[in-house]
């Protein structure tokens, strides 16, 4: 049978449950097949009620002894229930006179739920139930019980449902399969159509640890088979990417020794090796796309510089975009510090500009006037209009979607040709990510570090120790000679009480440490303020500046040494080891003092250990990794890449050399395939490349 019907030939699904539906992407009968379970619960045993612990899911099966309705803060219903070895009480805020009255003293339930600790005995807060009867043997579930990734107004009673219709559908057919036999045969795994039966439904034995972790040949063959279809996507991404045309470029290379003659300091062999990687990818007549990570401080602006003035000597213009004003400003800082001298024009474009600057700066690039363009996400408005854009640099890639990246490239689209892309980024990518997540582009790691730089200590303390770490503060500054960050963090999202918070430290500081010049920088300063104050920190005018996040990258004062980072535990890996980069930038030692408020979570925990265990950004990045996700390490919330439903990148590494081999064999002998087997794990987020 064909399994592209679409759902509303199901039992249940009307108009509007098919739209709710397709919330989660959901529209024919395979969809729903390959809508995977994210964890299983185990209802295929009956538990004695006194052999029960707090924390695990039971199903349990007693007889009422009393209910009735407590009064207090919040009505609750109460009802106790025994099984002859132990007793529990079943709590339901919610609840109706008609349910009160069928929970009767002597009617024997089955119930399902998360077992909690109550004031008085164990509890079941609103657990699943139905009524079973004496004189029957009420069936025990056949197999484990699924999971499903839902959305409002879809219930996981619904889904599973749904689950099982489908499934006896996959029963009578057979789902296309679009990895051949003879491609499998050494590998072992079942067959999709069992694969999917199997991790659907389970059957009780079946170790639900091996279930979720992917341990079981079922599992693997999904994990397998989605690995693949992404990587295809990105290999497709990547052949097309080829076809375009862009400009070559082919410079004498005096801009650039000029620039490199005045800079203060020599490029590192790491600096050098990148941007040789980047000169030949922009003498090809396709468009580079380079990818070029590199811990904090290892001089990423620089190797983006030297592209910039290669492709302007060629005759073309650079848009160089950033994801924040901060980071943007600092852009403009040193590449006017290192064009302007050449005689060469820079626009600025941010959202905070006036209109007059505005359509000074718009006018400068629509002419050709302005070589190169610095600027926040304003940079690919309708308005901007460039005279000949040869290059793109993306600066914190993950911080933008992939249709703003995209639509910055499209602006340089003329004559058939399309800029070249340099994407550069300070959050260092695990390799396992880096081959699955950005197989579309070329990878350099700047992995070296200017010679001269020390590693930073980085301490943890609990708040409650904050007059000690005033008085280190004292002594780097006052005693030392040395200058000081003091970030300050919020949960809440809100710029204003951000603000407020760095405020309110300030005031802290200003009282504790009269005899220092301490600056305050936050969102809410107007540009030309925040550049003030951070020109006056720079030149050492000022001995503390206290900031919120804002200043998470891109500011550089080899005078700054000490570090203080308040809430440290709010923050995610990534943003603190960018935050610790912000000292150790000169030969002096450094330290950053993490400072947490009680009680501190277990993730918390384990991300302030990783930040005092290690200075390296990639093993950052791998813990992050661990701990967060690829969703959240890459920040595709926004940009929709990689959406994974059964794989795992740092669980499933091991496969990516396998899926790097199928890939190879599918596009070579069996092409027709591989476009139907990414529609079916990506569908509508097969849109890595295409605005």
């Amino acid at each position: 049978m064909a399994f592209d019907v679409s759902l509303t030939a199901l039992k249940g699904v009307g108009p509007r449950m098919a739209e709710r539906l397709e919330r989660l992407g959901l529209r024919s009968v395979e969809d729903l097949l390959f809508h995977l379970p994210y964890k299983y619960q185990d209802r295929t045993r009956v538990v004695a009620i006194g052999s029960l612990q707090p924390g695990v899911e039971a199903v349990i099966e007693g007889e009422i002894e009393v209910c009735d309705i407590k009064f207090g803060k919040r009505r609750s219903l109460l009802c106790r229930m025994g099984d002859g070895s132990g007793s529990i009480m079943l709590r339901f805020f919610h609840f109706s006179a008609k349910q009160k009255q069928a929970l009767e003293r002597g009617v024997r339930l089955r119930c399902y739920g998360e077992v909690r600790r109550g004031p008085v005995m164990l509890e079941m807060v609103h657990p699943e139930y139905r009524q079973v009867g004496d004189e029957m043997v009420t069936p025990q579930e056949e197999y484990l019980t699924p999971v499903y990734p839902a959305t409002d107004g879809v219930a996981q009673k619904t889904l599973r449902q749904l689950a099982v219709q489908a499934l006896n559908l996959l029963r009578q057919g057979e789902v296309k399969d679009y990895l051949p036999p003879e491609l499998l045969a050494s590998s072992g795994l079942p067959s999709l159509q069992q694969a999917l039966l199997e991790v659907h439904q389970p059957l009780p034995d079946t170790p639900v640890f091996e279930l979720i972790e992917g341990d079981t040949p079922a599992r693997q063959r999904l994990v397998l088979e989605e690995l693949l279809a992404h990587h295809l996507s990105l290999r497709q991404l990547r052949h097309k990417a080829q076809q375009d045309a862009a400009p070559l470029l082919k410079p004498t290379g005096l801009l650039r020794k000029k620039i490199l003659a005045a800079l203060p300091f020599a490029l590192t062999a790491a600096q050098q090796r990148v941007i040789a990687e980047i000169d030949a990818d922009l003498a090809q007549p396709f468009p580079m796309q380079r990818l070029v990570q590199g811990d904090v401080g290892s001089g990423k602006t620089v190797v983006a510089a030297a592209a910039a003035v290669h492709a302007i000597e060629a005759g073309y213009q650079v848009a160089v975009m950033a994801p924040t004003e901060l980071l943007a400003e600092q852009h403009r800082y040193n590449f006017s510090a290192w064009l302007q001298p050449l005689g060469l024009k820079i626009a600025w474009l941010s959202g905070k500009q006036g209109i007059k600057q505005r359509r000074e700066n718009l006018a400068l690039l629509a002419s050709g006037e302005a070589a190169l363009a610095v600027g926040t996400h304003a940079l690919f408005q309708d308005e901007v209009v460039f005279d000949q854009l040869g290059l793109v640099v993306v600066d914190e890639q993950h911080k933008f979607g992939v249709h703003q990246r995209l639509a910055l490239r499209e602006k340089g689209s003329r004559d058939g040709q399309v800029p070249h892309q340099l994407i550069m980024t300070a959050t260092p990518i695990p390799r396992t990510l880096a081959m699955t997540a950005y197989a579309d582009l070329d990878n350099s790691i700047i992995d070296e570090l200017p010679p001269g730089r020390t590693p930073v200590e980085t301490v943890v303390i609990s708040g409650e120790r904050r007059a000690e770490v005033v008085a280190r503060v004292h002594k780097a500054c006052g005693e030392e000679g040395r200058q000081a960050y003091w970030v300050c963090t919020l949960i809440e999202e809100s710029e204003v009480l951000q603000c407020q918070a760095a405020e309110e430290a300030a005031t802290m500081l200003v009282e504790a440490l009269p005899d220092l010049k301490i600056g305050l920088v936050h969102g809410r300063l107007k540009p030309a303020e925040k550049e003030q104050l951070m020109a006056r920190f720079k030149a050492n005018e000022l001995d503390l500046l206290v900031a919120t996040t804002v200043i998470e990258v891109g500011v550089d004062v080899p005078n700054a040494s000490l570090m203080i980072i308040e809430n440290a535990e709010r923050l995610g890996l990534a943003q603190l080891h960018q935050l610790r980069g912000r000292v150790g930038r000169g030969s002096v030692s450094s330290s950053c003092v993490l400072m947490y408020h009680k009680p501190l979570s277990r993730q918390g925990k384990a991300r302030l250990a990783a930040l005092r265990e290690t200075n390296d950004g990639f093993e950052i990045a791998r813990r992050d990794l661990e701990l967060r996700g690829p969703g959240e390490v890459l920040g595709t919330r926004q940009s929709g890449v990689l959406r994974l439903r059964i794989a795992d990148l740092e669980r499933d590494q091991g496969l990516l050399p396998e899926v790097g081999r199928l890939a190879n064999e599918l596009l070579q002998r069996w092409p027709g395939q591989v476009a139907p087997l990414i529609d079916r794990w990506l569908g509508d987020g097969q849109r890595y490349g295409d605005v």
